[in-house]
């Protein structure tokens, strides 16, 4: 990456939990912090289920070891 490209980069990670826990406070302040703590675990399974639905190859994605081939002595 270029150093201009990679400056915006890294100000978009450092910045990732800030700009998260901002989300956070404003949804407990309009929500309140139960409603706003159960809204963001839907919200997580709601996610993550519609990507598993999404993205069948990851399902079917058969990540066992391949066994070594023994080394004939």
């Amino acid at each position: 990456m270029k150093g201009r490209v990679s400056a915006v980069n890294n100000i978009f990670i450092g910045s990732s939990n800030e700009i998260g826990s901002f989300e956070s406070g404003a949804a407990a302040r309009l929500m309140g912090v139960v409603p706003s703590v159960i809204f963001g675990g839907v919200m997580t399974l709601l996610v993550v289920g519609i990507t598993a639905i999404k993205a069948d190859k990851l399902r079917r994605l058969d990540l066992t070891p391949e066994a070594e081939p023994v080394a004939a002595a």
